[in-house]
């Protein structure tokens, strides 16, 4: 049997403290000994503590210091307003770190995909921590860029929703500590993939073994992530059955080893029940999720008792797809040999699973530096990531309607491939940037790109451009500021539900009582409004409430919480 050493070594010096603690507790007390006291517990609570995971030395930033005395706000560059149409969205200047506590007030648990391209701390002075360009001398170099990074990754785990995907490009300078760090923020069983990419063809030629390749490092929020399969680019077609709506073709519905896996979920072991007396051309029976007339056969996964199989939707989804026509219907039953059923699911694109291995043209860096130039911006930021790369993940990794985050963004690569997918879709996703502003790169490189883009494409996009400020509350009441962060409020609700009141006369927001007057003493403010924002201690008259009810006016009330906790 094995020793742990470790842990001997532990209880040896719990022992000595349980000892010194005798003795002090002992001697004459009086308010040193108190405090001494209160010390070996404090010792002895950190020897008790947890021994296995990532160990560096913990450091500060100035941002840490700023935020400890000041409570950061936005402020919208109004000249920078791109006004097209359709999907609206947001790209904030400031240190990420700030820029996420403020998200934290408007969209925590909100965010479906996270995608960031974070300093890849190659100690050639590409990572700069507090101002000073980190190289292969600083001692630290490591534990700095983790404390960099461990306090970005917990806000990002607290924005994604519960089935949220996070997305980070990686070398391997860093790769190994960034996955423990990771394991320890979103937890080693939501770790889902570590994917390489084929960054560049030729590699590192100087070297004895090019270095061709980078990382994605995968995680979800929790098990209840999935993740879509991507359009097939492959010249073969396998959608080789019809129906009434196009071709179509079927997978099983299944999924093996549910113990082993991600689907571990009692609820995916409910019973089909199918129709055997009603077959198709193509030999498929209808299923119902409730036993009725006809539908007499009993189906469960596979010796699901035993834990080996498990169907892989939950019931929801499968009623959702389930409809009395057989022809209709996306869940459909074949008999087997030995008399039983399978139930499968139809699927109508030619779709795939992504490899752990990318290495399409579309994916290598020097593809994004290309598309970089196309715009005329190529001079100004060094290694884009590629158009390609970012497509992937954002197929892979959300839907229509969602939110996607990019607190690294850089170039702007995110931002250009969500409204390109949008494009091919007639979708709706929104991004959120975050960038800082050193070398004017938020200015002159991710926002010309986005706008550069839509002009170009002629996309129907919009944006915000939101610069972070702050206020200072060290030593204040509540009071002495509040008025201060109310003149904020505006940019919040506006990046938290997607609208801008920029010559919109379709909605309204008055944050005071004085403001709301002011209004209906112009009430041609309402001639075309159909939503209006209020602030929660805005109070309306039975008068104001019925004319705004007579105008079909949707009334909003704004939620205290943007700043609540500086309450107090």
């Amino acid at each position: 049997m094995s020793t742990n050493i470790s842990k001997e070594k532990r209880d040896d010096l719990i022992t000595k403290i349980k000892a010194i603690r005798t003795y002090i507790a002992s001697a004459q007390q009086d308010e040193n000994t108190g405090a001494l006291l209160t010390y070996i517990s404090e010792l002895e609570k950190e020897v008790k503590s947890k021994k296995y995971g990532l160990v560096f030395e913990e450091h500060r930033e100035s941002i840490d210091e700023t935020l400890d005395i000041h409570t950061p706000v936005l402020i919208e560059e109004q000249d920078l307003f791109i006004n097209h149409g359709g999907q609206l969205h947001f790209l904030i200047e400031g240190d990420n770190l700030a820029a996420l506590q403020l998200l934290l007030k408007t969209h925590k648990g909100k965010i479906k995909m996270i995608y960031i391209d974070p300093p890849y701390n190659t100690g050639n002075k590409d990572f700069a921590y507090d101002d000073e360009r980190i190289d292969k001398t600083d001692t630290f170099i490591h534990s700095k860029w983790l404390s960099f990074m461990r306090e970005r990754l917990k806000l990002a785990r607290k924005l994604l929703a519960d089935d949220g995907i996070i997305f980070i490009s990686i070398d391997d300078n860093e790769q190994s500590h960034l996955r423990l760090l990771c394991d320890e923020v979103f937890g080693s069983d939501n770790f889902f993939s570590q994917v390489i990419v084929q960054s560049n063809k030729r590699g590192q030629t100087y070297k004895q073994i090019a270095k061709t390749h980078e990382y994605i490092i995968i995680y979800t929020k929790s098990p209840d992530a999935e993740f879509n399969e991507i359009e097939k680019t492959e010249d073969d077609n396998d959608l080789n059955l019809t129906d009434d709506i196009g071709n179509y073709n079927v997978r099983e519905l299944r999924n093996r080893n549910p113990k082993f896996g991600r689907f571990n979920r009692p609820n995916l072991f409910y019973h089909f029940y199918v129709n055997p007396a009603c077959i198709d051309k193509d030999g498929f029976c209808p299923v119902s999720l409730v036993q009725a007339e006809g539908y007499s056969v009993d189906v469960l996964p596979y010796n699901s008792t035993g834990g080996e199989s498990c169907w892989r939707w939950g019931t929801k989804l499968s009623s959702e797809n389930i409809q009395p026509n057989t022809q209709q219907s996306n869940l459909v039953a074949r008999a087997k040999r030995d008399g039983g059923y399978n139930i499968y699911e139809k699927y109508r694109k030619s779709t795939y699973k992504a490899k752990s291995i990318w290495f399409d043209t579309d994916v290598i860096s020097e593809r994004g530096t290309v598309e970089l130039g196309e715009l005329g911006l190529s001079q100004l930021f060094q290694f884009p990531k590629p158009l390609g790369l970012l497509s992937k993940c954002i197929q892979i990794g959300s839907n229509e309607g969602d939110i996607i985050l990019d607190f690294f963004a850089g170039s702007g690569t995110t931002g250009h491939a969500v409204m390109t997918a949008n494009a091919k879709s007639k979708g709706y996703r929104r991004f959120i940037l975050c960038t800082n502003n050193e070398n004017n790169i938020c200015r002159d490189v991710t926002y010309e790109r986005i706008k550069r883009v839509i002009e170009r494409e002629g996309y129907s996009a919009s944006l915000k451009y939101y610069k972070i400020d702050f206020i200072p509350i060290s030593k204040k009441m509540y009071y002495e500021y509040a008025d201060d962060l109310l003149r904020h409020v505006r940019e919040l609700v506006e990046l938290e539900n997607g609208v801008s009141f920029t010559g919109n006369a379709e909605i309204a927001i008055v944050l005071s009582d004085e403001e709301i007057d002011a209004c209906f003493e112009n009430i041609a403010t309402f001639d075309k409004c159909k939503r209006l924002y209020k602030g929660h201690d805005v109070l309306l008259t039975g008068e104001q409430e019925d004319i705004l009810k007579s105008r079909n006016i949707e009334v909003i009330t704004i939620p205290d919480y943007y700043y609540k906790e500086l309450e107090g």
